[in-house]
């Protein structure tokens, strides 16, 4: 095998950069074995670390025309290839770095990075052959099978692998063109009143910055509410399509590849249809919409601020929690959600009223009470009425409710809901 190359140093690793065909590294690449450990059970423990994660890439290798993947770093080892530099000149540039790595019929290939995209690519060329052309670039690294080889290689594995970062939250909101509740979140921020110019925080974090007095929530708050609703529209679609020819994929799998620009637009018709409901649905909300528009200083601060805690529907923990509240009002229901918001405007969001008071709101420190988003929507539930909460909720909702507030006996906390 002989590949056109760069050679180039970075620290003490000599590395070559290339390209090979998928067929190429079918062929040649081979998992990582006894190359780094000497033990079995180090060995198996390597081995269990290739997870059920290439199937994905399989998928997306078989269904993503935009294919493209970051570089595999592969190590050589028995036999290295050999060099041979070829002197490039173009005017008056000159280099010596480009040259054919020319690989010996012995020679061992490993991933040091990118295991999973190897099985995946091994994978996807079993089931579609017609792809054995398509290459990914790779970079080949010299590895030694003695101890002091197997160290230094361990370490290079542990640090391209530690210092993987996934893909941050607020990136995939801002660049992801496959996820449909990305595009449709950025559509909302580029075009509904509620969430344009500073009304939505673009900070990396879920929480709101607490100087932030303009905001009404957090970009990722509000993908995290598109979430919920793309959850509902898919089972509506479905529901009111039953024979269409669309796929039942998970979640999960559903966001990594973008739906026909049909359903990406009819998805963002449905989330702002919903979030016109809510916004006129909330007093509160109306209110900060008219101080908003008015142009006055910090529209936010009489909702979230550290005197009184402000309302729950200017926290993030309180904002997502009344969503799914009334999204599963809707489910059990039927009923419009646009009605269902009127009524849930009925309770008071005050984070200084019962039952906010030490479940969100701490109002001897001044603090929100964080991880309560479930009880949250238990309550929500509850005091929506209409015998939505279901039995198990209720009892769930009484021993967390009881946990928070203190009380010694159940029926102190039932006198208190019943109160609301």
């Amino acid at each position: 095998m002989k590949l056109p190359a760069i050679r180039a140093k970075m620290g003490d690793w000599t590395y070559y950069v290339s390209t090979l065909t998928f067929e190429q590294v079918s062929r040649y690449v081979s998992r990582v074995d006894d190359e780094l450990h000497k033990s079995e059970s180090l060995k198996e423990l390597i081995q269990r670390s290739i997870t059920d994660n290439y199937k994905s890439i399989e998928e997306y290798i078989l269904n993503q025309e935009e294919l493209f993947f970051n570089a595999l770093i592969l190590a050589v080892y028995d036999d290295y290839p050999d060099w041979r530099e070829i002197e490039f000149r173009y005017d008056d540039f000159e280099t010596y770095s480009m040259g054919v790595l020319e690989f010996p019929s012995k020679h061992k290939i490993f991933p040091v990075d990118g295991q999973h995209r190897v099985e995946g690519i091994k994978s996807a060329l079993r089931k579609k052959p017609e792809l054995a052309s398509q290459k990914i670039t790779a970079i080949f690294i010299g590895h030694k099978n003695d101890e002091k080889g197997m160290q230094r290689t361990r370490r290079l594995f542990s640090t391209l692998n530690r210092y993987a970062k996934p893909v941050k939250m607020d990136d995939i909101i801002a660049l992801d063109e496959d996820d449909s509740i990305a595009i449709a979140t950025r559509e909302l921020v580029e075009s509904f009143d509620l969430f344009t110019s500073d009304n939505v925080t673009k900070s990396k974090n879920k929480a709101i910055p607490e100087n932030d007095k303009q905001s009404i929530t957090s970009i990722i708050t509000l993908y995290q509410c598109n979430r919920e609703l793309l959850k509902l529209f898919r089972a509506k679609r479905k529901a009111e399509e039953p024979n269409a020819k669309r796929d039942n994929k998970k979640l999960k799998e559903y966001l990594k590849f973008r739906p026909e620009e049909k359903e990406i637009t009819l998805f963002i018709e449905f989330c702002s249809s919903f979030w016109n409901h809510f916004k006129n649905s909330f007093q509160a909300v109306q209110q900060y919409l008219e101080q908003d528009k008015e142009g006055r200083d910090k529209p936010a601060l009489e909702f979230r601020n550290r005197e009184n805690g402000g309302n729950l529907l200017f926290r993030p923990v309180g904002l997502l929690p009344t969503v799914q509240a009334a999204l599963e009002i809707h489910k059990r229901t039927n009923v419009p959600l646009n009605e269902i918001l009127q009524k849930l405007d009925l309770i008071d969001m005050k984070l200084e009223a019962v039952p906010w008071r030490n479940v969100l709101w701490n109002p001897n420190e001044k603090t929100m009470i964080m991880g309560t988003s479930g009880l949250v929507k238990l309550l929500l539930l509850y005091m929506y009425g209409s015998g939505v909460i279901r039995t198990r909720e209720l009892e769930n909702l009484k021993n967390k409710y009881a946990d928070k507030i203190n009380a010694e006996q159940v029926e102190t906390v039932l006198d208190t809901l019943n109160s609301l």
